[in-house]
């Protein structure tokens, strides 16, 4: 049996995405989610309508006591590790620079930051003492290019990316991989109300990405495939960067 996934923010989008994609691999599923119950059951069914095992798990990643907590019940189950962490979870608090709030610039950046030391500290040794494990941090094209409006998101991407780099050296020996994804314009919930006309004229391919084109990477990444591949950021934005 290939080794437990666990996906931080796995309820929705491209999160969802990839629980389904990682779970038809053969991976069993912990998806992590912070609030909506329903759409996590409804990946659940999915999941399981389709022979995949999947439990759920809610916890706020920006939490240290409560990640610490559902860590130790993950680890608890010796003979099932996790061995494929996806750190997806993240929000978006747009806004011009000078109006920018401090509530908008800490949610985003604990979230994504504080949410990456939080969740994926405690299962990296475990990973290493096993000598496997893939670790996938889902950044964005905001972090690789930055974006008006997004300094905060931006800030905090481009920090997931170098702390990808960074773990990917300290942890290649003992063939654990680390690797960032950046989407760029992907058909999901956080762009329904972007002016996708207006935007798609930047892309050369000129569409917006589907969540499941990520998933399809990340799924790659978490693969045997992929073992030689560590410390790389892939853009996956129809090159628009």
């Amino acid at each position: 049996m290939k080794p437990r996934a666990l996906v931080t923010g796995g309820s929705r989008g491209i999160g969802a995405a990839i629980c389904v994609a990682l779970a038809k691999a053969g991976h069993p599923i912990v998806l992590n989610y912070k609030s909506n119950r329903e759409a996590a059951e409804q990946v659940k069914a999915a999941i399981e309508a389709e022979g995949g095992s999947v439990e759920l798990l809610q916890f706020d990643v920006a939490d240290p006591a409560a990640v610490a907590a559902a860590i130790e019940v993950l680890a608890a189950d010796e003979e099932r590790p996790i061995g494929v962490l996806v750190n997806n979870a993240g929000v978006a608090r747009d806004n011009t620079f000078p109006m920018m709030t401090w509530e908008q610039w800490e949610s985003v950046t604990r979230t994504t930051l504080d949410g990456f030391y939080n969740v994926t500290r405690p299962l990296v040794m475990p990973m290493v003492r096993r000598r496997w494990g893939r670790i996938v941090n889902i950044a964005s094209v905001s972090g690789v290019a930055g974006n008006r409006g997004q300094v905060n998101y931006s800030a905090a991407k481009a920090g997931l990316i170098g702390a990808t780099k960074a773990l990917a050296q300290e942890v290649a020996r003992r063939n654990v991989t680390v690797n960032a994804v950046a989407p760029g314009l992907i058909e999901t919930d956080m762009i329904k109300d972007a002016p996708i006309e207006e935007i798609t004229k930047m892309i050369p391919m000129r569409r917006a990405g589907t969540a499941a084109e990520v998933a399809a990477l990340v799924g790659f990444l978490a693969s045997d495939l992929a073992g030689y591949i560590t410390g790389q950021v892939i853009g996956i934005n129809g090159g628009l960067a």
